[in-house]
């Protein structure tokens, strides 16, 4: 009995510790959590840029788009084409990592190519709530640190708290299941309330959200999470050199201007292709099939010798959907599970609330730490009989 006292008494403590220390910093990427997980429906309002009058014609081919794209933006590189619907614009991604982070699209006509709008995605109010998410406002190589760690963290404090939330006894099963306040119930009891109901019913999504943060912050996760699930792919994203190389003006080589019309025709049911030109001479193209708006699991990764067309296998699980095996899926489903996308509108309304949740913990965490720290002494009563003090 001293035993398990002393183990709770060590595991309070942790969870103290842990939870104070990494308390602003879980408050913060849950809050911004939230207003993420609703980007696409809250910019659906705004949009119109992003459609076209649909024309009895075909889409520009992908060079011409490239060189247009390139006017409007130069000197940068482009990340990817997204060919949509016949009713929605052609978004030319620009990406670059170093030495800062450059991320806008241009928006074209398929049909015209002409111009319709230039977005920058690290400004305006969703690119501020992104930098918080991800890295506090900080410099990139300070502030992904502390979140990716302190992501790690609350792992620990959740499987601590679940701990400490257990009953010791089946009197105390009630209470920790559901609110019973009157209006004698002080504040101190609601905010403890608070802290370990919600937190226990939360906790299995809490450890879901944390975990595929987890996976995404570090490598060293992410392939232990894919081996542990029974992987026996190459878990990296790997783009397939060429088996052909043109060495003579093999720039004016535009071979992948036929692959969009080819891949219309084949994959007829889906919603969106983004064609990613070759970095160089002996790169395959990559077209990304999108089978489901919204989603990015069961996309399918296609690569294409840039000189013959002739598609071309990769041993990494970013390929077509259909061959993914049961670790491949896992995987690969961890961005739509981190956002609640993969369970659609209800999903992302879990993963909203979930997220506000975390984020009220730390609060109701340290207002507990805080009325134990500091707890007032009552005052002793005294009166006065006969001038004479009785306690």
């Amino acid at each position: 009995m001293k035993k398990k006292k002393n183990t709770r008494k060590t595991i309070l403590k942790i969870h103290k510790i842990l939870g104070l220390t990494t308390g602003l910093v879980v408050f913060l990427v849950s809050i911004t959590g939230c207003l993420w997980v609703f980007k696409e429906e809250i910019e659906s309002f705004y949009d119109d840029y992003k459609y076209v009058i649909q024309q009895d014609q075909q889409f520009l081919s992908a060079s011409k788009i490239k060189e247009v794209a390139e006017q409007v933006i130069p000197n940068r590189t482009i990340h990817g084409v997204v060919y949509g619907k016949p009713y929605e614009a052609i978004e030319v991604v620009f990406y670059e990592a170093e030495p800062e982070i450059f991320y806008q699209s241009v928006f074209l006509n398929p049909y015209t190519g002409n111009f319709i709008k230039q977005i920058d995605h690290n400004s305006g109010f969703f690119g501020f709530v992104l930098k918080g998410h991800l890295r506090l406002w900080l410099p990139d190589a300070i502030g992904s640190r502390i979140v990716s760690y302190s992501v790690l963290l609350f792992l620990v404090i959740l499987v601590s708290g679940l701990f400490l939330w257990w009953p010791k006894n089946k009197k105390n099963w009630k209470q920790r299941l559901a609110f019973d306040w009157n209006g004698k119930t002080r504040w101190k009891r609601k905010n403890f309330d608070l802290h370990t109901i919600l937190g226990f019913y939360i906790s299995s999504f809490g450890l879901i959200l944390a975990f595929t943060g987890c996976v995404m912050a570090f490598n060293w996760f992410y392939f232990i999470a894919y081996k542990a699930s029974g992987g026996n792919k190459d878990p990296r994203f790997i783009i397939p050199e060429s088996e052909h190389v043109v060495v003579s003006d093999a720039k004016s080589n535009y071979q992948y201007d036929q692959l969009i019309p080819l891949l219309k025709k084949q994959y007829q049911d889906a919603d969106s292709f983004e064609l990613h030109y070759p970095e160089n001479d002996t790169t395959s193209v990559l077209v990304e099939v999108s089978n489901s708006k919204g989603l990015y699991y069961n996309m399918d990764y296609l690569f294409f010798d840039q000189y013959t067309l002739q598609e071309i296998e990769t041993p990494s699980i970013y390929g077509k959907y259909k061959d993914a095996g049961f670790a491949d899926k896992v995987i690969r489903m961890n961005y739509d599970i981190h956002i609640g996308a993969i369970g659609g509108i209800a999903g992302k309304i879990i993963a909203f609330l979930v997220s506000l949740i975390c984020a009220s913990l730390p609060i109701s965490g340290i207002l507990l730490w805080y009325g134990k720290k500091y707890k007032k002494v009552s005052k002793p009563q005294f009166r006065y009989i006969n001038e004479k003090i009785i306690h």
